[in-house]
C-alpha cells in the first residue's frame, strides 16, 4: 500500500526523469558509433542529413587567404571530443567533396576548417559542412562572398566597433587567429583612413605581439574607418590579412554627484498608521548602472533590523521630469510603532563621483483637543470684555461731571432782577 501511494505521488517526477535518461542514452548511442574516421566514407548526398541552418556569412577580398571555420567545432569539442566522426565540406553547386587534409590546389581542410588560398571571386557561394558518424548526420551552411578589388565595399567588409569619449579604449583586429604564426613576433600595422598611424603619436599605441590598437582619451574625431594588416607567409609566399573596422564614437553621458531631493527631515504620523517615505535622488544624465541607493535604520540595513518585514525598502523607480533624471526608492511602514520614533532612518545615494546622505525622523502628531483649540478664543474674548468694561467705567464719571457743570451754568445764566411794585 505504501509503495502504491509512493508511485502515485511521484509518478510525474519519475516519468520525467526516465524520459531525460532515455533521451540522453539515445543521443549518446546515436552519436557514439565505435567506428573510426578512416572507415567512414563521406557521402556526397546529404538527403538523409538533418539541416541545422546557416552559421555565418563572410565577406572577403580577392587575393587574400580565407578560412571558414567548422560550425560544429564548438559542438564536437564539448560533446564529441572522444567520439569518432567525419567532417567534410562541399559547395552547394557541386557534389564534389573536399577530402581529408590534402593541400592540392587552392582549397583544403585543416583541423576541420576549410582553407581557400588565395580566394578568388569564383569562390563566392554557399559551403555545406557535413558532420557524420555511423548513425547520425547533420549539415550547416556558410555563406562566402569574395569581392573584386574594383568593387570593394567597406560597408560590407567592415567590422563595427564602438568606443566612448573621455576614456581610453582599444580597437581589436578581428578574425585573424587562424593566421597568427608566432604571437611573440607578430606585428600588425594599423591605418586610419588609409594613412599609417604614426608610432610617435601619443594618441595611439600599438605593441608588438598584440592584436589591439589603444586609443588614449577617445574623442569624437577618432571615429572613422581603420584598417589592420597582418603579414602571413605560406610556402614561401607572403600574403596580407586585411581587416577593416568602422569605429563609432559616442559621447559619454556626464555624471554628477547625486543630490537627494527628499524626504523632509521630520515626518509626522500617528501610531498604528501606514507610512511611506520616498527618497528622491537627482542624478543628472549619468548612467543608472553606477548609481546605488539604499536605506539604513540605526546604521543597519533595514531588512536586518526589521526581519519580520514590518518596515521594508520598496522597488527602485527611475523616471524623468523636465529632462532631468531621478531615482526614487520608498521606505514602507506597514504599521508605525512607538519604537520607530527613536530610530534613525538614513537614505544614502552613491555613484563613482561621490555620495550624499539624508536623515529622516518619524515623529508622532499631537492629539487634537478642543480645550487647546478653544483656549485662544477664550483669551481673546476676555480681553475684549475687559476693554469694554474699562471704557464703560471711564465714560461714567465724565458724564456725571458734565451734568453737574451744566446745572451750574444754567443757574448762573438766569437774570437776578428784584421785584418792583409800581405805584399808580
Amino acid at each position: 500500500m505504501q509503495n502504491h501511494r509512493f508511485l502515485g505521488t511521484g509518478s510525474q517526477l519519475s516519468v520525467s526523469c526516465l524520459q531525460k535518461l532515455f533521451g540522453f542514452l539515445f543521443f549518446f548511442c546515436v552519436l557514439a558509433g565505435n567506428v573510426s574516421a578512416s572507415k567512414i566514407q563521406p557521402k556526397k548526398s546529404t538527403e538523409n542529413c538533418q539541416y541545422l541552418g546557416d552559421y555565418f556569412k563572410r565577406f572577403e577580398v580577392e587575393g587574400e587567404p580565407v578560412v571558414l571555420n567548422s560550425p560544429f567545432t564548438k559542438f564536437h569539442n564539448r560533446v564529441l571530443f572522444s567520439l569518432h566522426y567525419n567532417l567534410s565540406w562541399h559547395k552547394n553547386d557541386s557534389e564534389e567533396t573536399v577530402l581529408g587534409t590534402s593541400k592540392s590546389g587552392r582549397t583544403w581542410v585543416k583541423e576541420d576548417a576549410l582553407w581557400i588560398l588565395p580566394a578568388l571571386p569564383e569562390d563566392t557561394g554557399t559551403y555545406i559542412c557535413t558532420f557524420r558518424n555511423e548513425s547520425y548526420c547533420a549539415t550547416m551552411s556558410v555563406e562566402l562572398k569574395v569581392f573584386k578589388e574594383t568593387e570593394l565595399s567597406l560597408q560590407h567588409i567592415s567590422y563595427g566597433q564602438v568606443l566612448r569619449t573621455s576614456v581610453s579604449g582599444y580597437l581589436v583586429c578581428p578574425a585573424i587567429h587562424n593566421f597568427i604564426q608566432d604571437k611573440n613576433s607578430m606585428e600588425i600595422k594599423w591605418y586610419k583612413d588609409s594613412v599609417l598611424l604614426d608610432q610617435n603619436n601619443k594618441k595611439f599605441s600599438v605593441w608588438k605581439g598584440s592584436t589591439r590598437c589603444f586609443i588614449h582619451n577617445v574623442s569624437l574625431d577618432n571615429s572613422g574607418h581603420y584598417t589592420c594588416q597582418l603579414p602571413f607567409v605560406y610556402e614561401g609566399v607572403k600574403y596580407n590579412i586585411t581587416r577593416h573596422i568602422k569605429l563609432r564614437v559616442i559621447k559619454k553621458k556626464e555624471e554628477t554627484v547625486p543630490v537627494i531631493i527628499g524626504p523632509n527631515k521630520t515626518i509626522w504620523t500617528s501610531l498604528g498608521s501606514k507610512l511611506i517615505i520616498p527618497c528622491k535622488v537627482f542624478f543628472g544624465l549619468g548612467s543608472r548602472s553606477t548609481m546605488l541607493l539604499w536605506w539604513t535604520a540605526n546604521k543597519t540595513f533595514v531588512h536586518d533590523l526589521y526581519k519580520e518585514g514590518r518596515v521594508k525598502v520598496g522597488e527602485h523607480h527611475e523616471y524623468t521630469e523636465n529632462n532631468k533624471s531621478y531615482i526614487e526608492v520608498p521606505l514602507i511602514f506597514n504599521s508605525v510603532e512607538k519604537k520607530d520614533l527613536n530610530t534613525e532612518f538614513i537614505c544614502t545615494a552613491s555613484n563613482r563621483l561621490g555620495y550624499q546622505t539624508l536623515q529622516a525622523r518619524v515623529k508622532e502628531e499631537p492629539t487634537f483637543s478642543w480645550g487647546i483649540a478653544v483656549a485662544p478664543l477664550s483669551l481673546i474674548f476676555l480681553v475684549i470684555v475687559g476693554i469694554w468694561i474699562h471704557r464703560r467705567w471711564k465714560q461714567r464719571p465724565e458724564k456725571v461731571h458734565t451734568t453737574r457743570k451744566s446745572k451750574i451754568i444754567t443757574c448762573d445764566c438766569q437774570p437776578s432782577t428784584p421785584y418792583r411794585k409800581e405805584m399808580i
